[in-house]
Order: structure tokens, then C-alpha cells, then sequence
């Protein structure tokens, strides 16, 4: 991800009406290797410092914000060392490892309330996403009778897979896949206000066990898929409809399908990545109903040089995601209600709702959020 940030800012004429622009001039490995930092030393001539030591890069006055991507375990440490730091801070998800965690860093942000600090989740800024953003700025949906979220991945079917620290407890957090792919599934929601209320969660460990790589097997004790039903409440009309988030490292057949179903009594509308062009919409007046697919090409908040009518891809909605990033940081409010990043108040409700899934899968009962 640090890659997928630098080749962003090294795009960044890609943007010809933003204001203000990035300059990478430090980064922070813990392995020096050639192989991890010749990539960015060759393509990015801005950089002055190279380091290991996290501690040495927030210490240079000439970083002004950091983004940072570190397994879930360091992320209370790293995230508030920033903020103590008088650097503003880009982080990643799931904001803390815990709902403990994430209270400390909720914390250290209130203690610092002059730094700019947000969550990345890059696929609210897909154009058929930003469409159903405005449609439900515009009340376009009418009463909301159920919304669909998922993240489904089949990166874990293989058996023979090694482990990695995302399938460790003490590294990932047992939020397991919640933890991971749970974010993502929770922006557009939690940003339209959809905010849930209880949980019936059933969390499965399909691969309980995966080789080390070093010729012996080891426990794997992190959740694999989960399935959470919830109920939610509008918090703009107070209605109260059923919401279902489903994360799934292991789904036969796919790759990276991120999705969002919203069905209301004037529209509903659909989108996932396995056709990121595309959005499918049903507009309901009387009659007959059909469900239409329109081609949506580069409709973005942040103005692009790339021409309207060609598609959009994951690189383009992480330009985009750091577009939002630096416009709130330079403007004071984000473009659009749906063109800004994830903010810690957000975070915070995913911890509360990924604490009270793992009571429910444990109960076997439905669990009020706190």
C-alpha cells in the first residue's frame, strides 16, 4: 500500500484542479533490503530520508503528514506516537486492533485536535458508489427496506497456503476477517447514517490449521468468513430495516468482490467490483419494474485529465481516496458528504459493532451494540 500511495502522488498532475500537492520525501521500513526500498529510491527522487526506525522519521520536521500501514498489533503505538509527533495522520484499518486500541487512539486524538486524521477505504470513491452517494443525499431511495455489504475474497481456499500474520490472533486481532475486510464493507453505510443497532454473527474458521512454510503446520485461529445480521436505523427518517455484512476471505470463485445492494420503496440500486463500470438501478413509479445498467466511466469528485466515457479502476480510486484526503485537509470539509475519508468517529462504530459479533457468535444470541 505504501507503493500504491507513492505511485498516487507521482499521478497527482493526473489532477489538474486540486490545490494542493504531495510530496514524499521520507519513508520507514523495518527491512532495508534492495528488493523493499530500490523501488521507491529509483522513482521517487523527492525522498531525503530512508530509515528503519519509525521514531527517526517522525522526529524529521520536513514530514508534515504520514500515512501508515502496519499490522493491526502496532497500530495503537504507531498511530499515537504520530499524533505526538504534531504529524497528521492517514491510517489504515481497522484503526486499532481492538476496541480497546481504538478507544486509546480516539483518545490521543482528542488530545491533539489540531491534527487531521483519517481511515483509507478506497472503494467509496468508485463512480457508481459516488452515484449512490448522491442518490442518497437526494433521498432518491425513499424508505430503506434492506441494505447488502460484502467483501468476498477465495485468497484463502488453498490449504497448502503458508500462514501469514493476518491468519495470527496476536498480530491481526480476533476480529479476524471482520477486522480486515470489515471496514471497507462498513463506509458507505456508516457515512449514509445507517448505523446498526444489534448483531446475529456467525463466524466460521474453515482452516483451522496452515503450513509455517518452514515444513511444519500450525494453529490458524483467526476467523475466516463471517456473516453479520443486523438491524440498522436511518438516522435521518428513525426507520429501522434489516442490514447484512458479509466478510469472507474464503468464497469459491472470487477474487476482490467488494458490493453494495440498497433497496428502498422509490429505488434501489446495486454495484460490485467483479463489474466496476457498471451500476445496476431500479427506479419505481408504477408498473412494470425493471432493473436498468448504466455505464458510469469517469464519474469522480475530484476532476480527472482522463476523459469521461473510459472505465475506472483501483489505482484511479486510490488517487481519489488521497484526493479527498488532502482536500479536507486544505478546505476544512470534505467536497462531498460521500468524497471524504473515513473519519475516527466511524471507526469507532465498526469496533463496536466487530466487539459485539464476536458476543454474539460466542452466545449464539443477538447482541445490542454498546
Amino acid at each position: 500500500m505504501g507503493r500504491e500511495f507513492a505511485s498516487a502522488a507521482a499521478r497527482w498532475f493526473h489532477l489538474p484542479k486540486m490545490s494542493l500537492r504531495p510530496e514524499i520525501v521520507a519513508i520507514c521500513r523495518r527491512n532495508l533490503s534492495p528488493e523493499n526500498i530500490n523501488w521507491f529510491k529509483d522513482n521517487i527522487p523527492t525522498i531525503k530520508q530512508i530509515t528503519s526506525d519509525y521514531r527517526e522519521l517522525l522526529d524529521n520536521r520536513d514530514v508534515e503528514a504520514v500515512y501508515i500501514s502496519v499490522p493491526h498489533n502496532l497500530h495503537q503505538e504507531f498511530y499515537c506516537a504520530a499524533l505526538e509527533a504534531g504529524k497528521h495522520l492517514m491510517a489504515e484499518k481497522p484503526f486499532g486492533i481492538d476496541k480497546k486500541a481504538n478507544d486509546a487512539i480516539i483518545a490521543g486524538i482528542g488530545r491533539h485536535p489540531d491534527r487531521f486524521v483519517r481511515c483509507s477505504s478506497q472503494f467509496m470513491f468508485f463512480p457508481a458508489v459516488q452515484r449512490i452517494g448522491r442518490m442518497i443525499e437526494a433521498d432518491d431511495f425513499g424508505r430503506i427496506i434492506e441494505v447488502n455489504v460484502g467483501f468476498l475474497h477465495c485468497s484463502d481456499l488453498d490449504p497448502s497456503k503458508e500462514i501469514n500474520w493476518k491468519r495470527m490472533v496476536e498480530f491481526n486481532g480476533e476480529y479476524g476477517c471482520m477486522g480486515d475486510l470489515g471496514p471497507h464493507v462498513c463506509a458507505v453505510p456508516f457515512r449514509a447514517g445507517w448505523i446498526p443497532l444489534n448483531v446475529r454473527a456467525v463466524l466460521s474458521n474453515i482452516m483451522p490449521e496452515r503450513p509455517d512454510g518452514k515444513g511444519r503446520t500450525v494453529s490458524c485461529e483467526t476467523w475466516d468468513n463471517a456473516t453479520l445480521l443486523c438491524q440498522a436505523k436511518d438516522a435521518r427518517s428513525g426507520d429501522v430495516f434489516p442490514f447484512t455484512l458479509r466478510t469472507q476471505r474464503i468464497s469459491p470463485g472470487q477474487k476482490n468482490n467488494w458490493y453494495i445492494e440498497v433497496l428502498g420503496t422509490k429505488a434501489c440500486a446495486k454495484f460490485s467490483t467483479n463489474d466496476t463500470n457498471t451500476l445496476e438501478i431500479l427506479e419505481y413509479t408504477g408498473g412494470e419494474q425493471r432493473w436498468q445498467k448504466i455505464s458510469m466511466g469517469q464519474e469522480v469528485p475530484f476532476e480527472s485529465i482522463t476523459h469521461s466515457i473510459f472505465q475506472f479502476g483501483v489505482s484511479d480510486a486510490i488517487l481519489q481516496m488521497w484526493a479527498g484526503f488532502l482536500y479536507e485537509f486544505d478546505n476544512g470539509k470534505p467536497f462531498t458528504r460521500f468524497s471524504g475519508c473515513v473519519t475516527p468517529e466511524e471507526t469507532t462504530l465498526w469496533h463496536r459493532l466487530f466487539t459485539a459479533a464476536l458476543k454474539s457468535h460466542k452466545t449464539g444470541a443477538t447482541v445490542a451494540l454498546e
